[in-house]
């Protein structure tokens, strides 16, 4: 069971914005992933709870940011509740989309688990409902992803294997690397992974 620790900075000017520790493990439904996210100066700003089935879509979905929270799973595409801080005003939304996304390093290993993509594969277009920070509304986004480099790296545990991955904005055409070993990620934009204490679990292909 992966258990670590991850900063995150603003893609922009470099801003730290926090951290977020994390533990992740596949299990008898396909894949969890549950998160508590701190501010620079310690104080608490929310949490994420994600389990995707073992085809990579979605079952269930919770996040809690400054007292937003929003529920959601895979159902006639995605669907999911927000709750305003009040706990009074709840809105029901559900796009066509085939997952949700987010500022955590969860959804990268999400959509990479989703897509299973190989060296060979096309490069794949995904359309995915993300929640902004710090108010979790939900907006829709494209992109497209491909799986351009596959390398095995020793390590005393045995061969990590690291995929490389290319992704697009397909409304601004902004396109980032990401690197991902298993269900960890190890670098992408505004995420770096500081802490870790077991070994990735590997991603099914």
């Amino acid at each position: 069971m992966p258990r670590g620790r991850y900063s995150l900075h603003d893609l922009h000017d470099h801003t730290p914005l926090g951290e977020e520790h994390f533990h992740c493990a596949p299990g008898p439904s396909g894949w969890r992933y549950v998160s508590q996210t701190t501010a620079p100066s310690g104080d608490h700003l929310g949490s994420l709870d994600l389990t995707l089935d073992e085809l990579g879509r979605p079952i269930r979905l919770e996040i809690h940011a400054r007292s937003w929270q929003v529920r959601g799973a895979a159902l006639e595409g995605v669907t999911w509740v927000r709750n305003d801080p009040t706990g009074t005003h709840a809105t029901e939304g559900n796009v066509r989309a085939h997952a949700f996304f987010g500022t955590s390093p969860a959804f990268l290993v999400a959509t990479a688990r989703l897509l299973r993509l190989t060296p060979d594969s096309a490069e794949t277009r995904i359309r995915l409902v993300t929640f902004t920070d710090p108010v979790l509304a939900p907006r829709t986004v494209d992109q497209s992803w491909a799986l351009v480099n596959s390398e095995a790296h020793a390590t005393d545990s045995g061969p990590l294997i690291v995929d490389e991955y290319q992704v697009s904005d397909l409304a601004t055409g902004d396109r980032h690397t990401v690197h991902l070993a298993g269900d960890v990620v190890l670098s992408a934009p505004g995420i770096e992974l500081e802490h870790l204490e077991s070994p990735p679990s590997p991603t099914p292909h």
